[in-house]
């Protein structure tokens, strides 16, 4: 039972972490459209690196 719950919070905070990551991505172009290849690049490997943490996280709370 508490690894489900574990787990459910793991993917809350992936999903927070990456909707920040998008909506400060979106801001970012807005301003500067310019570096719209860099800035995404950047916000998908910082995706990258939230789902693999939640990922670890969801094993660990199975565990």
């Amino acid at each position: 039972m508490y690894g489900a719950i574990g787990a459910g919070l793991a993917a809350i905070g992936a999903g927070i972490g990456i909707g920040q990551i998008g909506g400060h991505a979106m801001d970012a172009i807005a301003r500067q459209p310019e570096a719209v290849g860099d800035i995404r690049n950047n916000m998908l490997i910082v995706a990258a690196f939230v789902e693999a943490v939640a990922l670890f996280a969801c094993v660990i709370a199975l565990l």
